[in-house]
């Protein structure tokens, strides 16, 4: 550093410039930090909102009274308080006024304040405002010496370092803000949660964060939403940072048309509705995601927040939930950090000293990072120091009433004495001192002496005067026992803010979902009925409705079901509820599941989707089996059977795992084929029958247990060229359907078959299938069941089951369906009885 003279006779200091430039970037930082963008731990407040609530205050703008000018207050913070620019004081005025910034509003709007969609609010010259009754809780005994005042700066008033705040507006409103190297992003609560958890504190001081999470036990946006998971929670509360991962409510609706709606009611913390819109709209016409054929905002003031994404007909919607969540702000993350301004000793760093707040008191705000308990220990230290010193504030009051009200008494008892006084005094101060010195008063109760009115000599006003010496003592001495004893004090603390969250407190909005879930499920959302579900020989699948298919009589030539390419057929058919498991076994015995709603829906007439876009299938698979199941459990079985015999048995628990990329189900050997699979309990009876008419009852516990990777064992002895057709299993009152791949049909009671060895050769069941075509489904069916059937081409027919007639085992059925080559008859099911 040098010293350089001027010609002038002044000098110069010269300093290295990146000296200066470091000190003066550390004034300027420091002055963002202290005086714009981060809170006071104390009263939770930024300087700008701190002012404009006592602006408001001294303005007289009660929340019981008239709405003002928004320009009026403005004008006055500027004014008096804020040497800033206009917009950025009314912006904070409009945050603290908008029911879906705040948790608690701490003012109360006139006009447009702007919505959560993104419009802006009306000018300040259109809109007024007031005080809520929560802002007069936060600026409460403010002229009771509670807070220490600092001069404004232009210094011609004062103005609060810090409002008295009875409201714990930080835990409860939270704070956001950007300043130099640092920021801030603190969290809503709810008023309840949080009194319970102060309460607690006050009563335990020693008390852990993880207790004081059984009070509080996350935060409550005042937009709703789901919180999902509670890690980012305890990290936040612990540690003062966290991720906290955010997703809107929605319900799905369906029209009369049978399309899905899914309606958004409640969005994350923060986020602008029309933003979402558009956002989709983008996606939507980027062929990001398909599915969507609208998406709008419907909220109104009755209906409350409703965002409508309309879907195509078919459309899975937990794909395009997942979609949305993942692309939008519909999911977003929420990161805490806990950063505000806390007082500190004289010992405290000075470069995060605020001059104006050492005129009074030597402290020093310096930035910090603080877990949940830090934050309420600060907020009832400050009450504690609010509740002390109004407490010595009106006790000096009382104790100065006390001491004119002990002159007043001694006077009148000396009435004539004192006037006797004041008639022969020269004037007003030759009788303040004669009274000084015949009483032994102090200039104020002498003062008190002779402004008194003869009014107080009647007997009515002297026994007031005693009645109000009693009184101010109960309360003197009321007020020096709270000084003396601490406890009390905290005790005030505990019983006030109880008293708030009584009065403004409310029900949580914000739901917390303890699991932390990636993908939503919306199982409970969905309709619950049966489907058909058509794989043809190319892979198309595709489910419909069964309440397409009409019913009609045997016998008819069908109906369409679905439009096929060039040399494909429909080889597999199935009937299931919208909420079952279907699990695929193919020609290699590789199985794989997924839900049946997760497969497109189709119209009747379309092709439908390919199945590798479901399942992660090689090309040389083909899907040979299809079984539904309602659960995995280890109490429930798989009965496996091949094309040439061979059966096995295997506990459905073992596939849970299959899901979309597959897993070995059973080993098979060269040649042969799976053929059916069915769910069983273990203990039951299972009928297999062959293509060529044979048919073989035998008990499922011939049968062990096996692993998946097993190949099984012998179960039907078979005729040279006959291969297995179909299985079923036994139950009462059911009979067996059998349909032939040219269209007849026959149904049989299970009672012609009595229980066989495993690996013998069975008992006829079909008479001419030469004649009549070999048999290819079978089903067990009561006598009020609907049959679904089809052929290759497509063609479906639904019919009673007992539109076909019982016969005997050498009979050879009726003709069910009219099917002409080279079509012919693939699968039948049955439609599920949902009472079962």
């Amino acid at each position: 550093m040098e010293e350089i003279k001027t010609p002038q006779g002044g000098s110069v200091i010269k300093i290295p410039i990146e000296e200066e430039v470091k000190q003066a970037y550390i004034d300027y930082s420091m002055s963002v930090i202290v005086q714009r963008a981060l809170p006071d731990v104390r009263d939770g407040l930024k300087p700008v909102h701190r002012r404009i609530m006592y602006a408001m205050d001294t303005l007289h703008l009660s929340s019981g009274g008239k709405t003002k000018k928004c320009a009026t207050i403005v004008g006055e913070v500027l004014g008096h308080y804020h040497p800033h620019g206009d917009a950025s004081v009314y912006d904070a005025l409009v945050r603290l006024g908008q029911d879906f910034a705040q948790r608690y509003t701490t003012v109360t709007p006139q006009g447009n304040f702007g919505t959560i969609a993104g419009d802006p609010p009306a000018a300040y010259r259109y809109t007024e405002a007031k005080m809520s009754k929560i802002t007069e809780e936060m600026t409460a005994d403010i002229n009771k010496d509670t807070v220490d005042m600092i001069r404004n700066f232009d210094d011609t008033t004062e103005e609060p370092a810090v409002l008295p705040a009875k409201f714990p507006f930080l835990l409860c409103n939270g704070t956001t803000g950007i300043a130099v190297g640092m920021a801030t992003n603190m969290p809503t609560h709810n008023l309840r949660e949080v009194a319970a958890a102060i309460s607690a504190y006050i009563d335990n001081n020693d008390i852990s964060i993880e207790e004081l999470m059984r009070y509080i036990k996350g935060p409550d946006f005042p937009t709703g939403g789901i919180i999902y998971g509670t890690a980012g929670i305890k990290k936040a509360y612990t540690t003062g940072r966290g991720k906290i991962v955010i997703r809107s409510k929605f319900t799905i609706e369906t029209d009369k048309h049978g399309r899905e709606s899914i309606v958004f009611t409640e969005v994350p913390y923060g986020v602008n509705t029309t933003n979402i819109i558009n956002r989709i709209k983008e996606l939507v016409r980027d062929k990001q995601i398909d599915g969507i054929t609208n998406a709008n905002d419907e909220s109104s003031d009755r209906s409350g927040m409703r965002l409508v994404v309309d879907l195509k007909k078919g459309t899975i919607t937990k794909i395009v939930l997942n979609q949305l969540f993942s692309k939008t702000d519909l999911q977003s993350n929420f990161g805490v950090i806990n950063l505000a301004l806390v007082p500190q000793q004289k010992d405290g760093d000075p470069r995060y000293c605020e001059p104006d707040y050492l005129t009074l008191k030597p402290n020093y705000l310096k930035p910090e990072v603080l877990n949940l308990k830090q934050l309420i220990m600060h907020f009832v230290n400050h009450r504690d120091e609010v509740i002390t010193r109004r407490t010595i504030y009106d006790l000096k009051v009382a104790k100065h009433r006390m001491h004119i009200l002990e002159a007043l008494i001694t006077a009148i008892n000396n009435i004539d004495e004192v006037i006797a006084i004041i008639k022969s005094s020269e004037n007003t101060d030759d009788a303040k001192l004669k009274l000084e010195k015949r009483f032994n008063f102090d200039d104020e109760q002498a003062q008190a002496i002779v402004d008194m009115q003869l009014k107080r000599l009647t007997h009515l006003q002297i026994e007031d005067l005693q009645n109000e010496i009693k009184e101010l003592q109960a309360w003197i001495d009321y007020l020096q026992d709270l000084l003396s004893n601490h406890q009390k004090i905290l005790e005030i603390i505990k019983n006030d803010t109880n008293q708030l969250a009584e009065k403004y407190g409310d029900d949580r909005r914000t739901d917390i979902i303890h699991d932390e879930v990636e993908e939503i499920n919306i199982e409970d959302m969905i309709k619950d009925e049966d489907m058909v579900v058509m794989i043809s020989r190319l892979g198309y699948i595709k489910r419909v409705s069964v309440t397409k298919y009409k019913k009609q009589g045997r016998g008819g030539t069908g109906s369409n079901s679905t439009s096929l390419i060039e040399n494909d057929y429909i080889n597999q058919l199935f009937i299931g509820s919208t909420k079952e498991y279907l699990l695929f076994i193919t020609n290699l015995g590789r199985a794989y599941w997924i839900k049946i709603h997760e497969i497109p829906e189709a119209e009747k007439a379309s092709r439908g989707s390919n199945i590798k876009g479901l399942l992660q299938v090689s090309a040389d698979e083909e899907i040979t089996t299809i079984v539904s199941l309602k659960e995995f459990s280890d109490d429930q079985y798989l009965f496996m059977i091949t094309s040439k015999g061979i059966v096995k048995k295997v506990c459905s628990s073992d596939f849970q795992n299959a899901k979309t990329k597959g897993i070995i189900g059973i080993k098979l050997n060269d040649g042969d084929k799976l053929i059916s699979a069915i769910a069983t309990d273990g203990k039951s009876e299972v009928m297999l029958i062959s293509r060529r008419g044979k048919a073989l009852r035998i008990k499922e516990d011939s049968v062990r247990p096996m692993g998946r990777a097993s190949c099984g064992m012998k179960g039907m002895k078979l005729s040279e060229g006959d291969e297995i057709a179909s299985a079923v299993r036994v139950e009462q009152d059911t009979s067996i359907i059998l349909i032939t791949e040219k269209g007849f049909g026959k149904r049989i009671s299970f009672e012609y078959y009595a229980v066989h060895g495993r690996g013998t050769g069975g008992q006829r069941i079909f008479g001419n299938t030469e004649g009549k075509g070999e048999i290819i489904g079978a089903l067990n069916a009561k006598d009020n069941d609907e049959i679904v059937c089809m052929t290759s081409q497509g063609k479906t027919l639904r019919f009673k089951a007992t539109d076909i007639k019982e016969q005997g085992q050498g009979a050879s059925g009726v003709k069910i369906l009219n099917v002409k080559e080279p079509d012919y008859l693939v699968g039948i099911d049955k439609v599920q009885d949902k009472d079962e």
